[in-house]
């Protein structure tokens, strides 16, 4: 799994191999696919370890990231720990998925619906969730848009919401009319 200048190469990481790591991923191919359906899915891709870190550590074997279909990734790899749960495996999932996103197609992801501004993961009550900052002041204060892998869920609400508000603005239209 290294090239010939000793560098390693990325394998694409089977079904099974990391089961928490793939559930999670799942949960958040789900989000990416209702906010761009065009970019996914994502998957795990595993660097096997230098053999120097291999040699400080013996448990030391590979590293996983989430890349993009066609192989690109950047950011950190999942921290091994992130695997020990399945709210921690899809708080950390949900970041690297984020970082590829944003670093490799230079697209903020995802965005909440209210503000207009990206979102980042985060835990509430031992569940990860899709956390918006706000827009700022006590006016627009910061709140959880949706867990992750049920955004398609919050952004359908408000998109029936809003269709609702202008048949309704509509039919008043209509009545003084």
């Amino acid at each position: 799994m290294y090239d010939s200048f000793g560098t390693p190469r990325p394998r694409t990481v089977a079904t099974g191999e990391y089961p928490v790591w793939d559930e999670a991923l799942t949960l958040v191919n789900h989000d990416l696919r209702a906010l761009l359906p065009d970019r996914g899915p994502l998957r795990l891709l595993a660097l096997p370890a230098w053999p120097q870190e291999s040699a400080e550590d013996e448990h030391v074997s590979e590293h996983v990231y989430v890349a993009l279909p066609d192989g690109r990734w950047h950011g950190n790899d999942l921290p091994p720990d992130a695997g020990a749960g399945p709210g921690t495996a899809l708080a950390a999932v949900a970041e690297a998925a984020q970082d590829t996103v944003l670093e490799c197609l230079w697209q903020v992801w995802p965005v909440c619906a209210e503000h207009r501004l990206g979102m980042h993961p985060g835990q509430e009550d031992g569940q990860a969730v899709w956390r918006c900052a706000g827009g700022g002041g006590e006016r627009e204060p910061g709140h959880v848009q949706a867990p992750v892998g049920r955004l398609e869920e919050s952004y359908r609400s408000r998109r029936e919401r809003r269709k609702q508000r202008k048949e309704n603005m509509q039919n008043k239209r209509n009545q003084r009319g």
